[in-house]
């Protein structure tokens, strides 16, 4: 089994990560390089999530296997002794990973993902995001948008190296220059690591919890249907300005203008009901150089097309998500109303517009879908509310006592210490694993959560632009470091924090040691966690919503009078598309029925109709053997009205001299006594014009 589990992990996670970018990003649509570079960069962050606990396990046999084989007049007291029995206990864990694997691993993913969101995704970023026509253009904005970007954190550097080369007791090497860099990223990591733990620690705990209030998700459904529909039609009045520009653009500039072919880039981002409105403008094969008009340049013309990508983007997205929260809408309605069902079988208002799997179908029966959303469900996001805030308060606790080693008040650490006695390595991993997944999904989720304005925002359904995914592996990279140093800080495995002089995980010597800048060790490491504690209380009491809330951006809030008039819109918004959706499937099963009713009697009319073809066929045939004289003029009355049923009679002409009551005798282009004929007349021949 050595190696197996890192391997067997790493496929996992590769799949894991694959999911979840399938789920916000679009593969058909988004660039390749786009997709590949936010695909390696959650990989990476969560492989170091999901590794962590078994470089912890293999660091205590490590630590075992070298105190066994040391005598304490060789250690001198520098590693823990065993007592004499304990030789037993000292077994290699299942997970085990050779000695050296784990260095050379934990180097390259450190590395990599460093590149990618210092130097790769900013400006992958700004390129993506750039509205040129060109390679060179696109990485020309690209470079001008980072300088800037680059600059700062070149400034921070530069501090850090000049703290280090005046101190008088530092000696330059390369080992501390690059323990400068790794301390600077993870100061920046860090500072925004418990920001957004501290609002996951309470956010997470108190959304399960009332998830299990019906009336307050259905109301909280209401509020943002309300919100979206104006951001909704905020976009398509947007687009519409666009589109109405992009039409000005390509009416200006002709076939031969050499812009034209900026401007056929830009009509092929246009959705297709606006690129059918405004084909070429080939009616006029003037010169441009002829007419005084003025032209757009191509950097208005690039400031237009980046306005349109991102138009057409926001566009799409409000859409789909309009339709999403339709469908959610309506089905707390049902949850709602079939709560009080006598019968205990789940009944839909409307039938899923999607295929539903067969399986799924055959277990999760209406009965079972009635006793899990309107009696098990409730429950059940109780009992996790309460699994995940003692898991907070534990988090919250470590986090303002894990400096202390004398005594272990860090109870993850105490946890972990009962394991190592013991040296029961699947405790250890399921321990730590447990640990430092909550604190992911505390970080990660307020990540996927959080929205700035329209810039960057994380949309489930393939509708998060490329410009967001990318934003997204920037901050998992920059996250995930100072997280896992922040775990093994409140489970003692790291050094600096216990302060002994043990084996030290091959994570933490990656990173070396923060000794170089003791300030930073024994000062910001330490102290700034408790911050969490503040956090987690004005996250508690909503004073973030409130105080967006006051500066006029609507939040949802109980107390408030804004919510309840836009809980109230949104309410008659969803009953009003409830309304058209009903009319639509109204119509639809009549269609069905009326297919259902009259199909058979429709197919019996066509097989008579086949069948009184086939008798006139013969007939004509049959006539055609027949002399002609049948049908000449000396026909009786009676054979010239069967031939008129079968004929169109050509109308009268009301105009002529002498009107034939026989319209049968004179056709229309017929010689008239007179030299006239009856529909060349000359008299009167426009009257009816």
């Amino acid at each position: 089994m050595s190696g197996a589990a890192l391997g067997l992990e790493i496929v996992f996670v590769f799949f894991l990560a694959l999911f979840l970018l399938h789920r916000y990003g679009d593969f058909k649509k988004q660039h390749r390089l786009v997709i590949i570079a936010t695909l390696l960069a959650w990989y990476l962050c969560f492989l170091i999530v999901f590794i962590l606990p078994l470089d912890v396990s293999t660091t205590i046999y490590n630590r075992c296997k070298l105190a066994v084989n040391s005598s304490p007049a060789e250690n001198n007291g520098s590693y823990v002794t065993l007592a004499p029995s304990s030789k037993q206990k000292c077994f290699k864990p299942w997970s085990y990973i050779p000695d050296g694997i784990m260095p050379i691993f934990w180097r390259v993913v450190y590395w990599t993902s460093q590149f990618l969101t210092w130097i790769l995704l900013p400006f992958m970023q700004s390129y993506a995001r750039s509205g040129g026509f060109s390679i060179t253009g696109k990485i020309k904005t690209a470079l001008i948008e980072n300088a800037i970007y680059y600059g700062t954190y070149l400034l921070i550097f530069g501090a850090f190296l000049i703290y280090v080369a005046v101190n008088p007791n530092f000696n330059l090497q390369w080992n501390q220059l690059q323990t400068i860099g790794i301390a600077a990223a993870n100061t920046w990591g860090l500072f925004l690591l418990v920001l957004l733990l501290g609002y996951g620690l309470v956010e997470i705990p108190r959304s399960h919890w009332n998830g299990a209030k019906r009336g307050y998700l259905l109301m909280k459904t209401y509020f943002k249907a309300a919100k979206l529909m104006t951001e909704k039609a905020d976009a398509e009045e947007n687009l519409e300005d666009i589109m109405e520009e992009v039409r000005k653009v390509s009416e200006s500039i002709k076939y031969n203008h050499p812009l034209r072919k900026c401007v056929d880039t830009i009509l092929k981002k246009c959705p297709t009901e606006y690129q059918e409105r405004m084909g070429r403008n080939m009616d006029d094969y003037e010169d441009f150089d002829e007419r005084q008009n003025s032209y757009p340049s191509e950097k208005s013309l690039a400031k237009l097309h980046k306005q349109v990508i991102y138009s057409v983007q926001r566009h799409r997205r409000t859409q789909v998500q309009w339709q999403i929260l339709l469908e959610q809408a309506f089905y707390l309605e049902d949850v709602a109303k079939n709560e009080s069902s006598a019968t205990r079988q789940f009944v839909h208002t409307f039938h899923s517009q999607e295929p539903e799997n067969k399986i799924i179908q055959y277990f999760y029966t209406p009965t079972v879908e009635w006793y899990w959303e309107c009696l098990l469900r409730p429950w059940f996001y109780r009992v996790l509310a309460v699994v995940l805030a003692t898991f907070s308060v534990i988090v919250v606790w470590s986090e303002c006592t894990f400096f202390s080693t004398k005594p272990v008040l860090s109870l993850f650490a105490v946890f972990i210490q009962l394991a190592e006695k013991t040296y029961n390595y699947i405790y250890i991993e399921m321990a730590c694993f447990l640990t430092i997944f909550f604190l992911s999904i505390c970080v990660y989720s307020t990540v996927f959560r959080i929205r700035v304005f329209n810039y960057y925002y994380l949309a489930s359904h393939h509708q998060t632009d490329a410009y967001s995914l990318l934003f997204s592996g920037m901050l998992f990279c920059r996250l995930t470091p100072p997280l896992c140093l922040n775990f093994l800080g409140l489970t003692h495995m790291d050094a600096t924090i216990s302060h002994k002089n043990t084996q030290p995980t091959a994570y933490t010597s990656i990173m070396g040691s923060m000794r170089v800048l003791s300030f930073i060790a024994d000062g910001f490491y330490i102290y700034y966690p408790m911050l969490v504690v503040i956090l987690c209380i004005a996250t508690y009491f909503s004073l973030g919503t409130r105080c967006l809330n006051l500066l006029g951006f609507q939040q949802f809030m109980g107390d408030s009078e804004m919510t309840s008039d836009l809980i109230d819109e949104g309410k008659e918004l969803i009953r009003r598309e409830k309304r058209k959706r009903q009319r639509q499937e109204e119509g639809e099963n009549r269609r069905r029925e009326w297919k259902e009713r009259y199909g058979n009697r429709d197919d019996s009319t066509r097989s008579r109709a086949v069948h009184t073809d086939q008798k006139e066929s013969s007939f004509s045939e049959t006539n055609a053997n027949r002399p002609l004289s049948k049908y000449t003029r000396s026909n009786g009355k009676t054979e010239r009205d069967r031939i008129e049923l079968l004929q169109d009679a050509e109308p009268l002409d009301f105009n002529a001299d002498s009107v034939n009551d026989d319209p049968l005798e004179s056709d229309s282009g017929r010689y008239q006594p007179g030299g006239r004929y009856l529909s060349m007349s000359r008299s009167k021949i426009f009257d009816d014009v």
